[in-house]
């Protein structure tokens, strides 16, 4: 399993990426973090901004077709988004994790499943 991680300037927008993974079947499911505030550098400036992070759970299989939606929908020009791997969990939750990100059918998904 695989956590992906990305941030948004709203939460609208983070819950509108996570409805469009899930829908896609791309993630089993996405979690909206409260207000973050994130400190970086851009464009030769250090800035402060108010963000909301967005936690999706995948699996390898379908890292790729989620990174391109994310770059797709996502309102940023390079936004951050990053594949942590999952060294252990529940059975049944990696297992549902698996079972959500497969066709309806149960079937693997075009690009694995």
């Amino acid at each position: 399993m695989l956590v992906v991680l990305t941030t948004t300037d709203s939460a609208e927008a983070a819950e509108e990426l996570a409805a469009g993974a899930v829908e896609r079947r791309l993630a089993a499911c996405g979690q909206v973090s409260a207000p973050i505030t994130s400190v970086y550098r851009w464009r030769g400036e250090v800035r402060r901004e108010r963000e909301w992070q967005l936690l999706l759970k995948t699996t390898p299989a379908r890292w790729e077709a989620l990174r391109a939606h994310l770059e797709e929908a996502h309102p940023y020009d390079e936004p951050e988004i990053i594949a942590l791997p999952v060294a252990a969990g529940a059975a049944g939750y990696l297992g549902w994790v698996a079972e959500e990100t497969s066709d309806p059918a149960g079937e693997p998904t075009a690009t694995g499943g």
